[in-house]
């Protein structure tokens, strides 16, 4: 390995670490504060609850639909308004998402990292193969 290869890997791994560190500190930060909010407690006997993971992926649904309605309306968040609504529909969404990988114990990091590097090899995600009949289009 010459010395480009040892400082590309050096990067990746780099990269790696900060990635991970990262998503999973916002992880568990977003399942504490859901678990602290009372989430994961019955509200009439106080003891723990299983949550439904279908209940919590239609709720992430549901937030996806309220972005797409900040898009098609545009306009400020009520609750945060010097943000677009958009955005916080973004970061709710996102608040759900990475509850969801910590009451799940996903391994989101692991999947991330190597479904971007299937996808950097993918066929249907090049330019050129889009622009084809049948390409991945919107």
């Amino acid at each position: 390995m010459n010395a480009a290869e040892k400082e590309a890997e050096a990067q990746k791994r780099f990269t790696r670490a900060v990635i991970s560190n990262g998503i999973e500190a916002m992880v568990d930060d977003c399942h504490g504060a859901s678990k602290r909010a009372g989430w994961y407690t019955d509200r009439h006997t106080g003891k723990p609850i299983e949550r439904n993971p279908a209940e919590m992926i239609a709720l992430m649904h549901s937030e996806l639909s309220e972005m797409l309605e900040a898009v098609r309306k545009g306009g400020f968040d009520s609750h945060l308004p010097h943000r677009p609504a958009e955005e916080v529909e973004a970061a709710d969404l996102l608040i759900r998402l990475l509850d969801y990988v910590g009451y799940r114990k996903l391994d989101i990091v692991g999947a991330y990292l190597e479904k971007r590097v299937y996808n950097d090899t993918r066929a249907d995600h090049r330019l050129e193969n889009r622009r084809k009949e049948g390409g991945k289009a919107f």
